[in-house]
């Protein structure tokens, strides 16, 4: 009887092993993967914040030197912190609010309704290509459809969008709010989450629009904001593409479209400061992960969990 037993223990033990074997190796490729392209080059940047690195020789150890160029002697670098948080503070808002909005025009019981979804959806499908940032400096252009536009409603001379600096960031931030279709979406599936019953409950007691829009919907969808700001935050910080195509890679005019992720390019690729381009991806990180957390720190003031109540 024992030997049966313990011939059934080693048989479990040996399944065992082959189980594990099975799912190291199916887990393998994500292992290697993130050890390779992820954590390596983590702890590589890290490292190369604090040396004088070119790409072409072997990384000199300087230190805090970086930092301390960046923090206190390098006016460029304040300049792309400066437009990057202009572009956050003014795009996350403007972006959300017109998710929000279209989002509200499609929660509707229409006709065809998934057919307006899927167009409004399909800018943020192409909105971060190649093509649609040339498609958008072409728009705004001397002679682009939109100072057309401005021509045919009356307008008399043509805005040079790119030859000011605020006018260029601004085609950035309507870039932005233009691609609004994955927090449209977000918002569309909390607004779906919402019972009619208590607009229907509001609706006898009198409310009208703005007070079911301002006392139920908001109150309702602030987890659902507070997912997508924070999203949409991290995006912001992050975006490229749109600025280098625009301003052809210099950022300009007059550093008006320097966002930080562009002068972290520059540095990286156009100088070969590799080392300075690291200690500035790191800061970048701890200002993303500050604001972040001062997000989620301040959202007890105004998301508004049912599950707190019960």
């Amino acid at each position: 009887m024992s030997a049966v037993m313990g011939e059934g223990v080693d048989q479990m033990k040996l399944r065992t092993k082959y189980d594990n074997v099975a799912g190291y190796t199916f887990i393998a490729p994500f292992i290697i993967g993130f050890l390779c392209f992820t954590l390596i080059p983590i702890l590589a940047s890290f490292y190369l914040s604090f040396t004088d690195y070119d790409l072409f020789s072997s990384p000199q150890w300087i230190g805090l030197d970086n930092y301390k160029e960046m923090f206190f002697e390098d006016e460029k670098y304040w300049n792309s912190v400066k437009v990057t948080f202009y572009y956050v503070l003014a795009g996350v808002p403007l972006r959300l609010g017109v998710a929000l909005f279209i989002a509200m025009l499609l929660n509707r019981d229409l006709q065809g309704i998934g057919i307006y979804r899927t167009l409004f959806y399909l800018p943020s499908i192409i909105g971060g290509s190649v093509a649609v940032a040339i498609m958008w400096r072409n728009l705004f252009g001397n002679d682009g459809a939109i100072n057309a536009l401005l021509f045919f409603l009356g307008v008399e001379q043509p805005i040079y969008w790119y030859q000011d600096p605020i006018s260029a960031l601004w085609t950035l931030i309507f870039l932005s709010a233009w691609q609004f279709g994955s927090p449209m979406l977000i918002f569309l599936a909390g607004l779906k989450n919402i019972p009619k019953t208590y607009y229907e409950a509001a609706s006898v007691d009198g409310a009208h629009a703005g007070h079911r829009f301002f006392k139920i919907t908001l109150p309702l969808l602030s987890p659902i904001i507070l997912f997508n700001l924070v999203m949409q935050t991290i995006g912001a910080f992050m975006t490229f593409t749109p600025a280098y195509i625009i301003s052809n890679g210099t950022g300009g005019p007059l550093d008006g479209t320097l966002l930080y992720s562009l002068y972290l390019f520059q540095q990286a690729f156009s100088f070969f400061h590799m080392g300075y381009a690291s200690a500035m991806a790191w800061v970048m990180l701890a200002v993303i992960a500050l604001l972040t957390l001062l997000l989620f720190k301040t959202s007890s003031y105004w998301v508004h969990y049912e599950s707190k109540e019960e």
